[in-house]
C-alpha cells in the first residue's frame, strides 16, 4: 500500500492555492441529476471521492465527462433508480442521490453508504424528511428503498442541523409540489453553494445560510454552468501546517469569511493571520500557546479541523482541551500522535493534550481522511522521518498534498 515518508523540521514558506471544496462538489454533482440536459461544474477537485461520485452517477445512467477543471454531467436518458453496493460502499456522500432520484424517478433503492469510520452517522434525518415529503421508506438487508407518486412540500424540523440531510431535502423539495420549509437547517457555506446552483438551474430556494430555508417546488430544472467554492478545510489544513513548522505561507483561492472559525482560533494560539480579498497569510514565527477547542456545527469550529488542530496543540506551550461533539470516534488519530511522542489523555469525547517540546518520527497509519492530514502535519514538525501508511484516506480529500507541501519546502515523498 502507498505511504508518505516525511522528513520533518523544515520551515514552510511560499504560496499554495486551494482547490474547489470536496464537500460542496459532491452534493452539486448529485444535484445535477435533477436537471434536464447537461451541466458543467468547474473547480471540482481531483480526488478519490470525486471519482467515486463520478462512478455512481454513471452507474445511475448519467453521462459524466472531464471538462478542464471540472465535469460535464448530462442526464438526457432515463435514469436508473438502483445503485450498486460496490459503488455506494466507497462513498459516504452517495446517500445524496436519494433526494434527486426520488424527485425525478419516484423511486430509489440505495445501499447504506460507506466512507470514513469516524463514528455513527445515521441517515435517519434524511429518511424522516423524505417521509414528511410523502415518500414511503423501507429498509432491509443493507438497503434503503424510497417510493412516491409525487413529493409534496411541507414543514420539516431537523433534530440536528445535519449538512447532508439539509442538502438532500433541498434537492428533493426543489421538484416537489408547493413549498417546503426546513427549520434548524445547516448553515455551512456548502449549503449556500448548493442552493445557488439549484437556483441557477431554475429552482426557487431562499434562506440558505440561515436556520430556515424555504423551497418552492418547480416542475423542471435545466442544466447550468457553476463554479464550486474553495475548500475551507484544505485551507485550514495548510494553515495548520504553516503554524506547526513556524512557517509563513500565503494561501490563495479562499473565501476569508468561510475561514473565520479557524483563523480566529489560530490567532488565539499566537499565530498572525492577515486576510486579503481571496487569500490569507499565515505567519507563525512567534511562540504558540495551548488553546481549548470544541467542535460545533458552522459557524463553530469545524469537526474536520479537529484532528489537524490537535497536531498543532501537541507542541504548543501549555495544556489544551479538545472536545469533539459531532463524531464519537474522531480521536482515532490520537494513539498515532502518542507514538510520535505527543502527551494525550482521552476520556469520552474529550482529549487533554499537554504540549511537548518535540515530536519524533515514527511509523504510523492514517485511520481516516482528517486523521491522515493530522499525521502529515505532525510529521512536518517531528525530528527524523515519519512513514504514514494507508494514505488512500488522505487522497480522498486532498489533491496532490505531497506536491503542494513540497513546493512550500517540505520533505515529503510518496512511496508506492
Amino acid at each position: 500500500m502507498p505511504s508518505f515518508v516525511v522528513s520533518g523540521q523544515k520551515r514552510l514558506s511560499g504560496k499554495v492555492s486551494v482547490g474547489g471544496s470536496k464537500n460542496s462538489a459532491l452534493p452539486i454533482m448529485a444535484a445535477s441529476l435533477l436537471a434536464q440536459g447537461c451541466s458543467t461544474i468547474y473547480d471540482v477537485p481531483a480526488l478519490l471521492d470525486i471519482q467515486n461520485m463520478t462512478d455512481l452517477l454513471t452507474c445511475l445512467g448519467a453521462s459524466v465527462e472531464k471538462s478542464g477543471s471540472g465535469f460535464s454531467i448530462c442526464c438526457q436518458k432515463p435514469l436508473c433508480d438502483i445503485s450498486s453496493y460496490e459503488t455506494v460502499s466507497r462513498l459516504r456522500a452517495s446517500v445524496l442521490v436519494m433526494g434527486p432520484l426520488l424527485a425525478r424517478c419516484g423511486r430509489v433503492k440505495i445501499s447504506m453508504p460507506g466512507g470514513c469510520q469516524i463514528g455513527s452517522r445515521p441517515v435517519d434525518l434524511h429518511i424522516k424528511g423524505m417521509q414528511a415529503l410523502g415518500a414511503k421508506i423501507t429498509q432491509g438487508h443493507g438497503f434503503i428503498e424510497a417510493r412516491c407518486k409525487s413529493l409534496t412540500g411541507t414543514k420539516i424540523y431537523l433534530d440536528f442541523p445535519s449538512v447532508g440531510a439539509t442538502e438532500n431535502l433541498m434537492m428533493a423539495a426543489s421538484l416537489a409540489k408547493g413549498q417546503t420549509i426546513i427549520e434548524n437547517a445547516a448553515v455551512e457555506p456548502e449549503i449556500v453553494d448548493l442552493a445557488n446552483y439549484i437556483n441557477l438551474m431554475g429552482g426557487k430556494i431562499v434562506g440558505a445560510g440561515t436556520g430556515t430555508i424555504r423551497i418552492t417546488g418547480v416542475t423542471e430544472l435545466n442544466g447550468q454552468t457553476h463554479t464550486v467554492i474553495p475548500d475551507r478545510i484544505e485551507a485550514g489544513t495548510y494553515a495548520a501546517a504553516a503554524a506547526i513548522t513556524r512557517g509563513r505561507i500565503q494561501i490563495d483561492n479562499v473565501v476569508p469569511d468561510h475561514l473565520k472559525p479557524i483563523t480566529s482560533k489560530l490567532r488565539e494560539v499566537g499565530i498572525a493571520v492577515t486576510e486579503g480579498d481571496s487569500h490569507i497569510i499565515v505567519d507563525a514565527s512567534d511562540k504558540q500557546k495551548a488553546t481549548d477547542i470544541k467542535t460545533l456545527p458552522y459557524p463553530g469550529f469545524p469537526t474536520d479541523m479537529q484532528a489537524p488542530y490537535s497536531s498543532l496543540m501537541s507542541i504548543a506551550e501549555g495544556t489544551s482541551m479538545v472536545i469533539e461533539t459531532i463524531f464519537e470516534n474522531r480521536f482515532l488519530h490520537m494513539p498515532e500522535l502518542v507514538r510520535m511522542g505527543a502527551h494525550v489523555k482521552i476520556e469520552g469525547r474529550t482529549a487533554v493534550i499537554e504540549g511537548t517540546k518535540k515530536l519524533s518520527g515514527a511509523k504510523v497509519k492514517a485511520t481516516d481522511l482528517r486523521a491522515g492530514a493530522a499525521l502529515v502535519i505532525a510529521a512536518l514538525a517531528a525530528e527524523g522521518d515519519t512513514e504514514i501508511g494507508e494514505i488512500e484516506h488522505i487522497d480522498r480529500g486532498y489533491s496532490e498534498m505531497d506536491r503542494k507541501l513540497t513546493a512550500l519546502g517540505a520533505d515529503i515523498v510518496r512511496k508506492d
